[in-house]
């Protein structure tokens, strides 16, 4: 999201929580997510729906971190030609109440993964490895205050960016609650916890971002965190995030990510140094489970390009508490090396 500046504003309204007129560009894209994770049970996932109106085609993920270790992911590119609602690929959003309430469901099958980094290879994964049934509906409710809107100018009017350098202009997030039921095959789940959700609109390409660091995690349902550092392909870097205390936002100033990585160049650890106007938060975190994904396209020039994004379902410790996340770590893959990790972050 585009930072405020002099002449603009950041606008977020209650008809933002709906889908948004399509635009012209090309990688126009409107997307909507939400992750959540059972501190008592060890089960977590995350789930989102986008739509790509002017490509033809959406995407559907879901992510379910399951308490023995497996991972059941299924992702898919359904046809999508209008922008109407966040329905496709077997999962539903429904906003119940702006800013307050949201429902999501999914019937679909799954792939189960007993080795989450079979991913690495995803033809091969969905090949050798069991699809399942699943059933999933879960209910949410915001925690905190929304975080984030659409930059415009002024007089309310839109800001014009170049589609093919553009990532997602409008955005906001959320600290969320949220309890429901979970069916895999003949496995039957209830899960009761906190998570984020995140609501993007605009023209997006993966690839517009040279690597990324996105660590949000809850401690409770007073005490929350995200924190991010996203670096442009020119080196120009945003990081910061918030703190959720007393059901209000700090925001955060300046953010500091030391990662551990392992063989397969995929977060293991991470020592995280946060600072507000008022104090400074140290935060630590170790992956329970992560599964590697990417995302790929070929540029009108025949290039191809790759972006690796590795999703970890994360323990993180803050001020002595014990809280539950994700941390997602997007990285360009240039000569087989993902750019984040040059940088020790």
């Amino acid at each position: 999201m585009a930072a405020a500046g002099e002449g603009i504003r950041i606008r977020l309204e209650p008809e933002d929580e709906y889908t948004h007129p399509i635009e012209a560009a090309e990688n126009f894209n409107e997307s909507m997510y939400f992750n959540l994770f059972d501190p008592e049970r060890k089960l977590g996932g995350w789930f989102r729906l986008a739509n790509r109106p002017n490509e033809g085609k959406g995407e559907m993920s879901i992510c379910l971190y399951l308490p023995d270790g497996r991972i059941a992911f299924m992702f898919k590119r359904p046809e999508c030609t209008n922008n109407d609602a966040f329905d496709n690929g077997g999962m539903r959003f429904q906003v119940l109440e702006p800013f307050k309430r949201v429902r999501l469901s999914y019937e679909g099958s799954v792939c189960l993964l007993e080795n989450p980094m079979d991913m690495m290879d995803p033809g091969k994964a969905f090949k050798t490895n069991p699809m399942v049934k699943a059933s999933l509906a879960l209910d949410f409710e915001g925690v905190s205050p929304m975080f984030g809107g659409e930059p415009v100018k002024a007089d309310g009017s839109k800001i014009e960016e170049k589609a093919e350098e553009a990532f997602a202009r409008g955005h906001y997030e959320q600290h969320m609650a949220g309890a429901g039921v979970l069916t895999l095959g003949e496995e039957r789940f209830e899960l009761s916890g906190y998570g984020l959700r995140d609501h993007s609109w605009g023209p997006r390409y993966w690839q517009n971002i040279a690597w990324y660091r996105w660590l949000p995690m809850n401690f409770g349902r007073d005490f929350a965190m995200m924190l991010s550092i996203v670096t442009r392909p020119d080196g120009q870097q945003r990081m910061g995030g918030m703190v959720l205390e007393n059901g209000a936002y700090t925001l955060l100033k300046e953010v500091s990510i030391a990662s551990e990585y392992d063989e397969n160049d995929c977060q293991t650890r991470m020592r995280c140094v946060a600072r507000s106007d008022d104090r400074e938060y140290v935060v630590t975190g170790e992956v329970m489970s992560l599964i590697p994904l990417r995302n790929r396209r070929t540029t009108p020039d025949g290039e191809a390009l790759m972006t690796r994004i590795t999703e970890g379902m994360t323990r993180y410790e803050c001020d002595g508490q014990v809280g539950y996340g994700l941390s997602e770590y997007l990285d360009q893959i240039v000569d087989g090396a993902p750019l984040g990790k040059a940088t020790g972050c």
